[in-house]
């Protein structure tokens, strides 16, 4: 197993949550959320980073954290939705981990997030079919992590430790 373990996905796969669970299992790594870890050291939402430097300004932060957490060891790194489709981002990442892909359908990510206010890419035209369309324009990246986990149907903690279960397969 590589030193770090990284989960990408789309929003609302459960990438943060799925986070806390594996965390649980493995007391000796430490959680690292790239969207957090953006909004504390700029002291604004990511929403609010959209909106006032928009979404190229965003990803050079995120960019920059993914370096920055990568060099560690023993860390589950929650990274944002679309932090796998950045070339650098996701060379970096297969090299310096355990690239975990939680693939979940349209319905399932809409259901989970449709109540929520601070997603960026859905605040306009948000449906089933905009997150398919996402989706299919990501999948060819996001299918190119290590392992790829269905999270449809499942709980964060049975997702956690299905993970937990390839990893040491």
């Amino acid at each position: 197993m590589n030193k770090n373990i990284a989960l990408t996905g789309m929003m609302g796969s459960g990438k943060t949550t799925v986070a806390m669970e594996l965390g649980k299992l493995l007391p000796e790594y430490n959680l690292v959320d790239i969207d957090t870890e953006i909004e504390q050291s700029t002291n604004k939402k990511i929403s609010e980073l959209f909106l006032k430097f928009g979404e190229q300004h965003f990803r050079i932060l995120e960019t920059d954290k993914i370096q920055k957490y990568i060099l560690g060891e023993n860390q589950i790194i929650s990274l944002g939705g679309g932090a796998f489709e950045n070339d650098f981002n996701r060379e970096i990442l297969l090299e310096n981990c355990t690239v975990i892909y939680l693939k979940t359908s349209p319905t399932e990510i809409y259901n989970r997030i449709k109540n929520e206010t601070h997603r960026p890419l859905l605040t306009k035209n948000f449906s089933v079919e905009r997150i398919a369309d996402i989706i299919a324009k990501r999948s060819p990246n996001y299918e190119k992590a290590h392992i790829i986990i269905d999270t449809d149907g499942k709980t964060p903690y049975n997702i956690a430790k299905e993970i937990l279960g390839v990893l040491n397969g």
